[in-house]
């Protein structure tokens, strides 16, 4: 069996949880299960390829209205089955340089 190398501790999932992984444009959909969940990310099991699909940043969607939901990346695929790392509001990795403050002058 493979280490396991996340860091946090995680909610293991008997039968999994339906969700829905969904394109940052919402151009695709997926269903999907979550196995496990931790603080910053989760493992999970995708109905269908997911070949072709832009997996490096998604949504992962745990209601039926998208109200719960978390940004995605794309860990590791094994499988039906890939892991995830949750992304954080201030995650994104900027382009270019500094951006001058609202209302500073430039």
């Amino acid at each position: 069996m493979a280490a396991e190398r996340r860091k946090g501790e995680r909610v293991t999932f008997e039968r999994g949880v339906p969700a829905q992984m969904m394109g940052i444009d919402g151009t695709w959909r997926r269903e999907c299960m979550m196995e496990d969940i931790s603080e910053t990310g989760a493992k999970l099991s995708v109905e269908g390829s997911v070949e072709g699909l832009h997996l490096k940043e998604f949504f992962l969607l745990l209601s039926s209205t998208g109200l719960a939901y978390r940004r995605c990346e794309l860990a590791w695929v094994n499988g039906d089955q890939i892991g995830v790392n949750f992304l954080k509001t201030g995650d994104k990795k900027k382009k270019g340089g500094k951006r001058a403050p609202l209302g500073a002058e430039v």
